[in-house]
């Protein structure tokens, strides 16, 4: 069956200005936490830590791909197998399945009492790229043209501007890359803000991002490109520098810690205005009270159908119907929350991006009103909740 995916990616790549927008489900936390990976239970009580179960998010995969809005799913590889390769869910989907193709470091998040994430990202593998064609170690040319796998992944790099830890990663990606381009595995790459940069953090970390992207790509042909690009969304000004800068790079948001309903709609729809072609949410929609009632409106705001104000609104008037008790009012749901991880420290000019709300004192404030932890001054226990907002975006 033909992939949305494919079809919007040609277009956008043809019409810079048409009107086509990517959306994709990142169902893959299990690969960065622990047991709370699936989400809060909706039967735990306060103060009690209950969360669904891998079943649970695997089920709520399956309604979400016979809902058939989003274009991408993306999924841990142990996953994949389950509902791709056992199943054949995505075999008469236009969406296109999706593994995280690896798992740095800085990404190991399972537990309070993980430290990885105060450290220089890492590059690991779990995941091999047969194994998400065909669940095996070494897939026969039938199996790989059966199709029924995921020949699409995500490779996420955070670069610290460490010589030693920033040339291991690029090692890394450039060897996934090869074996990728043998074997016909395409990707997307997701590139982090710096999780561990002291003593040598950049003064301006959405200018540092940029630059470290497009020289990362700029000799890589098309065979080994990644087909579009999964980063932070800093605001504007980043954006229209990042997407005016290559007319074949198509680039893409990650969705940020939950926050409310508003923050989600209005990110998707400011990122969009501003040259975004692709949004990967995860927590936001994992967090929704009704997953598949959430997913219509991002999908109505990213086809330009309604704006984030009437969105949030009319979701509200859903949840209604369908008897479930919002998390917020519809009054405290229509504010932007002053979430962690915020990049723009000008109320008035918030970035979608949040900084995060550590107690540790703040460092000097860059040319973009980005404020660096003085990563010197926080004990670890700091550095720890410093890296787990940042890498929650992602999810």
């Amino acid at each position: 069956m033909q992939k949305t995916l494919d079809v919007k990616l040609a277009r956008i790549l043809q019409d810079r200005s048409c009107n086509d927008f990517i959306l994709a489900d990142a169902k893959d936390p299990d690969m960065a936490y622990g047991l709370a990976a699936p989400g809060k239970s909706p039967e735990q009580y306060a103060g009690e830590a209950k969360f669904k179960t891998l079943d649970q998010l695997r089920q709520q995969c399956r309604e979400i791909i016979a809902q058939g809005l989003i274009d991408i799913m993306l999924m841990s590889a142990s996953t994949n197998e389950v509902l791709a390769l056992r199943e054949g869910l995505f075999v008469n989907s236009p969406i296109t399945p999706a593994i995280r193709a690896n798992d740095a470091t800085d990404i190991w998040l399972a537990g309070t009492g993980a430290v990885y994430g105060t450290l220089p990202s890492r590059p690991f593998r779990t995941a091999t790229i047969d194994h998400a064609l065909c669940g095996k170690a070494e897939c026969t040319p039938e199996e790989r043209a059966a199709g029924r796998g995921a020949d699409l992944g995500l490779y996420s790099i955070t670069f610290n501007n460490n010589l030693d830890a920033d040339f291991k990663s690029l090692l890394a990606y450039n060897e996934f890359r090869l074996e990728a381009e043998k074997k016909g595995f395409r990707h997307f790459l997701e590139v982090f803000s710096p999780n561990a940069c002291e003593p040598n953090c950049p003064e301006d970390i959405p200018t540092f991002v940029n630059n470290h992207i497009v020289r990362a790509l700029a000799g890589v042909t098309g065979a080994g490109r990644p087909i579009f690009l999964k980063i932070p969304y800093y605001g504007p000004k980043a954006m229209e520098e990042l997407v005016r800068y290559d007319s074949e790079l198509v680039v893409g948001i990650l969705g940020g810690s939950a926050g409310t309903t508003y923050d989600a709609f209005k990110m998707l729809h400011d990122a969009k205005k501003y040259g975004a072609r692709v949004a990967l949410y995860g927590r936001k929609i994992n967090n929704a009270e009704h997953q598949l009632t959430f997913i219509t409106y991002l999908r109505a705001i990213a086809d330009g159908q309604i704006g984030p104000e009437e969105a949030v609104k009319a979701y509200h008037g859903d949840l209604q119907k369908l008897n479930i008790r919002p998390q917020r009012s519809l009054e405290d749901d229509m504010k932007s929350m002053a979430t962690s991880d915020s990049y723009n420290a000008k109320p008035q000019a918030k970035s979608a991006v949040v900084k995060p709300s550590s107690p540790a004192p703040a460092g000097n404030a860059g040319k973009n009103g980005y404020t660096n932890p003085d990563f010197s001054k926080m004990t670890p226990a700091e550095k720890l909740e410093w890296n787990l907002k940042r890498i929650r975006q992602s999810y």
